[in-house]
């Protein structure tokens, strides 16, 4: 739009809206946060001129020294956040300041739970932190100019915060943006020169170009300090990560990592490395303490920052990191990469293939220590990304042993949903003779920990994995073995548990599946082709029946799962199970007239034990009250139409 473009007034999104009205009621439990996040943009665009000036020297303009300025006028009652950076045009500034064009929108807004001190953490998270300015001010003065433009093309926005704001052309002899602040009634002390700079060294010392402030004295004549003309550096202005580790404290640490993060919370731990050989790169890696609310919308671009020696490159570098380690924030600064690197040559670069590997492995180094040394810290990390973590034992074949070794679980040992039971933990308990790691997987936990393919397993005191999420399916079939124990499912192929039986026990066992074959011949003729076979079950104790998959079939909550999201499930037919000893299995053998029916009626409870739905709900319904009718000596009263 050409400069003489008059002044324009335009609506907030409507999701600007609720954020603003979100910000002025003062989400932030520490106000003060919006210097940080104004300082932070500021710096963003500065890389960014950088990176874009690679290809275009030209863009410096003669100014090639880049720097942030924060100034304030006492009479004015205003603060100015200043940058010589990339800038904007018109039609950004409306885009990046007018509405919040990214992924996970609706998901963010879900998520607010009007916990003040929750909800400013998911503010942080979302990266929308131009708009705590109006926690401290009434009014909003941006004033930018994209680099390489004309002076007359710069642009004035301006809002206060409610459903509007404005947009006009104006004149701005330096690339770059101010951001000016009319303050509110009652935030004079943003207007001191010693406040301004302990909240710059508190939240921004970190930052890698200079913060600057105009120098200030006392002037004896007139009693007061009063600013001068030159510049003062209040940060140390060099790359936090650049830095011996000996220099960096916790603090300056955890303040870059809410930096790099846009997150309120301190870090649950972090990694700060230098290495040195075929390939130089410094890296700063940070593990959250809490998941972000957009952690699974599959659109949302994630990655590590990539600077190549000490140059900008890009925010959000995924290839410098598996996907099931998303989570990761922070930063690698490579010596060897060159400058043009485009996220294409990532892809394909063997240099990046090294530190890719060298990321990963000091990330599950890191995780190890927290969980040999600090097991409430993992615990708390478990819970948060427990199942992002799980996606590895299938996506990085060469790390599966260690992160096999990362992985908790819930069992039938706790009885508990918490998951806190590792591999190791399961095979010191393993029973003597016991060869195999047995787990059930159910589409929620009280599904498996009730699953009836558990009681021989509880009556012999044998532990078993209990495994609800769906990632878990996407687990055991990448998971064949640890420690040299093969992982088995208690609901596929035949059990045997002969290492762990007495001889009179499987002496029985056999003898039982033999005296019923007569009942397993009939019952399978009347199932039909609803079942692949039955037999009697070495798994039930108290259930008179059970489904199972065969030893190479899938699944029945993995094909309910593959169902649930569109794709087609190969059609197994299952394997019935009864128990013998059960009075209804005892029943059925007595059983003539009503043989199908009570048949039947064992095939649909196996399957709703286990999770499953039924083809025919109705027929359901109408065959147990038949039943139960007739077994109260009510059956002539039943009255079925159409029959």
């Amino acid at each position: 739009m050409p400069a003489a473009a008059t002044r324009e007034t335009l609506g907030f999104q409507a999701e600007v809206k609720q954020l603003l009205h979100l910000m002025i009621h003062s989400l932030y439990g520490n106000k003060e946060i919006f210097l940080r996040e104004l300082v932070s943009n500021a710096s963003d665009a500065a890389d960014k001129l950088r990176f874009e000036a690679l290809s275009d020297n030209g863009l410096y303009g003669g100014e090639p020294e880049l720097k942030i300025r924060v100034s304030f006028d006492k009479q004015a009652r205003t603060l100015t956040v200043s940058d010589n950076g990339v800038g904007m045009s018109r039609d950004e500034v409306v885009q990046n300041i007018g509405t919040i064009a990214k992924s996970g929108t609706r998901e963010f807004f879900q998520s607010l739970t009007g916990d003040r001190a929750k909800d400013a953490r998911l503010i942080g998270q979302f990266g929308v932190g131009f708009y705590s300015s109006f926690i401290v001010a009434d009014r909003v003065t941006l004033l930018t100019r994209r680099a390489g433009l004309a002076a007359d093309q710069g642009v004035r926005w301006e809002s206060d915060g409610g459903g509007e704001f404005t947009v006009e052309a104006a004149e701005k002899s330096a690339r770059g943006t101010d951001v000016v602040l009319h303050l509110r009634e009652g935030e004079d002390e943003l207007l001191s020169d010693g406040k301004l700079k302990e909240i710059i060294r508190r939240y921004s010392d970190h930052i890698a170009i200079p913060i600057v402030m105009k120098k200030i004295k006392w002037d004896k004549d007139r009693s007061l300090e009063v600013a001068t003309d030159e510049d003062e550096t209040i940060n140390q202005a060099s790359a936090l990560w650049a830095r011996p580790k000996a220099e960096v404290s916790e603090e300056q640490y955890q303040e870059f990592y809410k930096h790099v993060a846009h997150d309120p919370d301190a870090p649950l731990a972090w990694t700060h490395n230098r290495v040195e050989g075929r390939q130089e790169y410094t890296q700063l890696l940070y593990v959250p303490a809490r998941a972000p609310f957009d952690l699974w919308d599959r659109h949302q671009r994630r990655g590590l920052k990539l600077y190549v020696r000490r140059v900008f490159i890009m925010d959000d570098a995924e290839q410098l990191l598996p996907a099931y380690l998303r989570f990761v924030r922070g930063v690698v600064d490579s010596n060897d990469l060159p400058l043009n690197i485009s996220r294409e040559i990532l892809q394909e670069s063997r240099d990046i293939e090294a530190i890719r590997a060298g990321c990963t492995k000091r990330v599950l180094s890191l995780l190890e220590e927290l969980a040999e040394n600090s097991k409430d810290k993992y615990a708390g990390f478990w819970k948060e990304f427990g199942r992002v973590l799980k996606e590895g034992v299938g996506e990085d074949f060469a790390n599966r042993e260690r992160i096999a070794k990362l992985l908790r679980f819930s069992s039938t040992h706790t009885d508990a949903e918490e998951q806190v039971v590792s591999l190791a933990d399961y095979v010191s308990r393993m029973k003597e003779g016991q060869d195999r790691i047995y787990y059930a997987t159910a589409e929620t936990f009280l599904a498996a920990r009730n699953s009836p393919h558990l009681e021989i397993f509880r009556a012999r005191g044998i532990e078993v994995l209990l495994l609800s999420e769906r990632v878990d399916e996407w687990l055991v079939a990448n998971l064949p073995e640890y420690g040299g124990k093969a992982l088995a499912s208690v609901a596929r192929g035949e059990l045997d548990l002969s290492r762990l039986q007495s001889d009179e026990e499987r002496k029985r066992e056999a003898e039982q599946a033999g005296a019923h074959r007569a009942l397993l011949a009939k019952l399978k003729d009347a199932l039909g082709d609803k079942v692949k076979d039955v037999r009697v079950s070495s798994r039930l104790t108290e259930s008179p029946s059970c489904l199972v998959a065969g030893e190479h079939d899938m699944g029945g909550n993995l094909a309910r799962i593959l169902k649930s999201v569109g794709q087609n499930a190969p059609q197994a037919k299952p394997i019935l199970e009864i128990n013998p000893a059960h009075p209804m299995v005892k029943r059925l053998a007595e059983e003539k007239a009503r043989f199908a029916d009570w048949g039947n009626l064992l095939f649909d409870q196996a399957l709703l034990a286990e999770g499953g739905q039924l083809d025919d709900p109705a027929g359901f319904v109408r065959r147990m009250n038949e039943l139960m009718l007739e077994m109260a000596g009510e059956g002539s009263r039943i009255i079925v139409p159409g029959r």
